[in-house]
């Protein structure tokens, strides 16, 4: 009985709240409009009670709308409906009268809409978690209907791009309330892992998530066996690399729920996979929660030009102090960072949601947000650590969302990579590391660089991918729209991926401050031995750069080694001759470094950038002041937070350890299904 007064009295205060922050935003509407007036007070308070009633309604329809026509349906639908529900209470309402042409009622929805995003900001402290609070309204109302789950669950969230000792620093100065909350209460304890090379999400999420990083020697990579550059962010390349490495048993094997990610774990239902791109489910009540609520969708558009304008200032104050290191940040990631930090962040919370609401065994979401604005605003900046208070609130969110449900849930919160700071190599020395390459071959034509910034646009393209895959109306629209010929869209800058001509030479693959350097008419793993004959100036003079640190290339005599400046390293024997080069890159760089030499597609020369003594900074061969992909400072300190009760006696090494750790303690709640015996010999 108390538990059901506190759901009402909940639900009673919610809509109390809400109603004042509609009537709140009404006011301001009819005081700065001239297109809408009323009668007097009476109408403004009918047409407040009129605007609930109709959103209820429109949702009603368009849960209708997401069966019969599908996402894309839900999408356009969620957003025309706010200006029909707008325009319908104020027909309706015989106090309320606009003024103008057919323009009136959009000019009066868009700006109410504004007025409303922004009246619930200052009402939730500027935190944006509007929209958070009306999912938790959504669940408060159907705790009572839940049926509740027979297990414990696990709920794994991913804090891409978030480094050990920065969630230390962020604990300890009190500024994640929720996760650090969990970690001083004992709950969860925190320990860091070491995610190997590459340090990429695409290569930690694949051991994460399958058990196969071994498949992934860098974010993007060359093969010489059909001329093409792998992206495994990109559509197809994805598909085409978990079909490489997945044996049905990933970590989401038994029902559960991959979002967000680069790779589906074996789950059976995907949403935003770039592996897996194809609608999500139409039924999803998630899905179309968010694309009908007022808080969702329409609100969310409102907030990412708020997001877009807030990171124009942001540049310029960078600017303006002149902070070092910097990069230029505009063009499309201004665009990337409203979706990411707005959009997806909320649509997430959704989808998450609806799968603990069901009791989904396993549940693994990526938040994109902290990485995508440390890339470019530097992994420590203040704009970056802003986005990491937001993510904390979600946490909150969620486990508030648990305590309600009539089943548990365990929450684990991860990282698959840290970041290192530092100016990049062209800024340092005025050139690319393709054009310095170029110098040192004897070749007819100029390197092929296969270097951008095309990460960020993974989780939009995975979005309108799965939109334009349907075979349905709704498909060829966005096909036709986007003149997508194979269903696959590719937005982002053209020159990160180009096209490898069959008489190419050498190409070369960035991924942060990592590099694959391909000797392309060679066939198969060119050995130090033939570089030396072929051109003989190249791996003297990449490690004698002061830029690079060192080199890894494999000899026919004591296999795979680093060259460093004034030394050298067996990595297999450990033997060193001279100055060990990977001295100052730690202890686990040696081990690391020869897993990511032993992988298939590796490049037949790794370069790595230098790393500052005193800084720890690296020079990235991409223009990001934050970057992951190669080893040096923090990119390979990822985090693991972990319930208390589950005791790591040592810290995982390589996100394949990870994977074990995750499936040893869904096997602890009861959520593997155990496999015949001649399934676990083939897997």
């Amino acid at each position: 009985m108390w538990l059901d007064l506190r759901r009402t009295g909940r639900g009673l205060q919610a809509m109390l709240v809400g109603g004042l922050l509609s009537l709140i935003s009404l006011i301001i509407t009819f005081w700065t409009l001239p297109q809408i007036s009323s009668d007097g007070r009476l109408p403004i308070l009918r047409l407040v009670v009129l605007l609930a009633v109709f959103s209820v309604l429109v949702r009603w329809v368009l849960a209708g709308v997401a069966v019969l026509i599908g996402s894309l349906g839900v999408l356009i639908g969620g957003l025309l409906s706010q200006f029909g529900v707008v325009y319908l209470a104020i027909t309706v309402d015989p106090g309320v009268s606009l003024h103008g042409g057919v323009e009136a009622p959009l000019l009066v929805s868009i700006w109410m809409a504004s007025v409303s995003a922004f009246v619930g900001w200052v009402a939730y402290a500027g935190s944006d978690d509007a929209y958070v609070a009306e999912v938790m309204r959504v669940v408060h109302r159907r705790a009572r209907r839940i049926q509740p789950a027979s297990k414990t669950g696990m709920l794994i969230i991913q804090i891409d791009g978030l480094s050990a000792p920065l969630l230390n620093w962020m604990v300890l100065a009190g500024n994640l309330p929720n996760l650090g909350g969990w970690i001083r209460d004992g709950k969860h304890s925190m320990l860091a892992w070491h995610t190997g090379v590459p340090a990429t999400t695409p290569a930690s999420q694949a051991g994460i998530l399958h058990g196969g990083s071994r498949h992934i020697p860098a974010f993007r990579w060359y093969e010489k066996e059909t001329g093409r550059v792998m992206v495994t962010n990109r559509g197809r390349d994805a598909a085409e690399i978990e079909a490489r490495m997945s044996t049905g048993r990933g970590l989401l094997a038994d029902g559960g729920v991959s979002i967000s990610n680069n790779w589906s774990g074996d789950a059976d239902k995907c949403e935003l996979v770039f592996s897996r791109a194809s609608l999500p489910n139409s039924r999803s009540r998630g899905y179309v929660r968010f694309f009908s609520s007022p808080q969702g969708a329409a609100r969310g558009l409102v907030l990412c030009v708020a997001e877009m304008v807030k990171e124009l200032h942001q540049a310029r104050r960078q600017r303006v102090r002149h902070l070092v290191p910097r990069v230029k940040r505009g063009g499309a990631y201004i665009f990337l960072r409203a979706v990411t930090n707005v959009l997806l962040r909320d649509l997430n919370v959704s989808l998450i949601t609806d799968e603990l609401v069901k009791g989904t065994p396993a549940i693994y979401c990526d938040f994109v947000d902290y990485d995508e604005v440390a890339h470019h605003a530097g992994p420590t900046r203040a704009e970056s650590l802003q986005t990491l208070e937001g993510l904390d609130r979600v946490l909150g969110a969620l486990q508030r969302i648990i305590e309600i449900l009539p089943h548990s849930y365990e929450i684990v919160v991860l990282s698959d990579h840290g970041q290192s700071q530092g100016a990049t190599f062209l800024q340092r020395y005025g050139r690319t590391l393709a054009e310095v390459v170029d110098d040192l071959v004897d070749t007819t034509k100029e390197p092929v660089a296969a270097v951008g910034k095309s990460e960020g646009w993974g989780p939009v393209n995975a979005f309108l991918t799965e939109l334009s895959m349907r075979r349905s109306v709704a498909g060829s629209v966005t096909r036709r729209a986007l003149h997508v010929k194979t269903g696959e869209v590719e937005l982002g800058p053209k020159d990160c991926e180009p096209m490898i001509a069959a008489d190419e030479q050498m190409v070369v693959t960035a991924s942060g401050n990592l590099a694959l350097i391909y000797l392309a008419t060679t066939p198969g793993r060119v050995p130090l031995e033939e570089i030396e004959l072929l051109h003989p100036k190249l791996i003297p003079g990449l490690a004698t750069h002061p830029g690079i640190g060192f080199v890894v290339v494999d000899s026919l005599a004591e296999g795979p080694v680093a060259i460093g400046r004034a030394g050298v390293r067996v990595l297999r024997s450990g033997r060193v001759e001279g100055e060990d080069p990977l001295a100052a890159y730690g202890e686990l760089a040696a081990p690391s470094l020869l897993h990511q030499a032993e992988m298939p597609h590796n490049g037949d020369l790794v370069v790595v950038s230098r790393l500052d003594e005193y800084t720890h900074e690296v020079a990235a061969f991409e223009e990001l002041v934050g970057c992951h992909g190669g080893i040096g400072g923090w990119q390979t300190e990822a985090v693991l937070v972990h319930p208390s009760r589950w005791v790591l006696n040592e810290p995982p090494v390589g996100s394949d350890a990870v994977h074990e750790v995750l499936i040893d303690w869904l096997e602890k709640l009861g959520q593997r299904k155990d496999l015949p015996v001649e399934s676990k010999v083939e897997a």
